[in-house]
């Protein structure tokens, strides 16, 4: 995407996505648009469109490439999603057999979205129907992080509120690192890498953008501070977020 005003903000945002490859088949982290989506551009609302202008490119779709990786659809068995924003769950719709794993007040919001919450949200990319898997807040700590098991014991949600209702992390251990190693997709609790490193630095186009959006900006501020600790304090977990290219270009 390149939005409008990016040089205040960013020029060039992405859609990171993690594929998980486990023992029963293939995992998604967060979808990115669909093939729907760049099919019929109107079911992301044209001030969205006019505003990030999203540069529709099949070939960047996940369900191609999972498919250029030698896969097919059938084999991703699970998708789980930092929250339900439109770019960000728009492609579930060229998964159909997947389960799609939630925290349980981000689906409550996109099924009952307030006013302000409306346009984040796009009923028309779950029409098909998928089974979703909500879950609830609540488990185990995860380095100081409140955890819930989504998919077995290697793939957690990590409740991250503030960018929206239900916002979360997705942390994976990653076993080719080493045993105690662990990626964790923050979504949308920060979008510059600049924000979790120490000393802090930001873009201020991109803070406004943040708080204008946020659902919760004392909660978002609050997660992201902390997400800083865990970036400075523990080198085994490798945390990136979903829009910034800087960090998308590292894997």
């Amino acid at each position: 995407m390149r939005p409008v005003g990016g040089r205040w903000a960013s020029e060039r945002v992405v859609c990171h996505v993690l594929l998980v490859e486990r023992g029963d088949g293939l995992l998604l982290v967060d979808t990115g648009f669909g093939t729907a989506d760049l099919a019929d551009p109107a079911r992301l609302g044209q001030p969205f469109v006019s505003m990030m202008r999203p540069a529709f490119e099949l070939s960047e779709t996940a369900v191609r490439q999972v498919e250029a990786l030698g896969f097919t659809a059938a084999d991703v068995r699970d998708i789980v999603v930092t929250h339900m924003d439109l770019d960000h769950i728009g492609g579930i719709g060229d998964f159909p057999d997947a389960r799609i794993h939630v925290d349980l007040a981000e689906l409550d919001a996109a099924r009952n979205p307030k006013l302000s919450e409306r346009n984040r949200y796009r009923s028309v990319q779950w029409s098909h129907g998928p089974e979703f898997v909500p879950h609830s807040s609540g488990g185990d700590r995860w380095f100081g992080f409140e955890s819930v098991r989504a998919v077995g014991d290697d793939v957690l949600l990590v409740p991250l509120r503030g960018h929206s209702r239900g916002h979360c992390g997705v942390a994976v251990r990653d076993t080719a690192q080493g045993p105690d190693s662990w990626l964790l997709h923050a979504g949308d609790s920060y979008f510059f890498h600049g924000e979790v490193e120490t000393p802090v630095r930001r873009k201020p186009g991109l803070t406004v953008f943040q708080k204008l959006l946020a659902a919760d900006d004392k909660a978002r501020r609050h997660n992201q501070e902390r997400l800083r600790e865990l970036v400075a304090g523990h080198p085994e977990v490798r945390v990136f977020s979903a829009h910034d290219e800087v960090e998308l270009a590292r894997f």
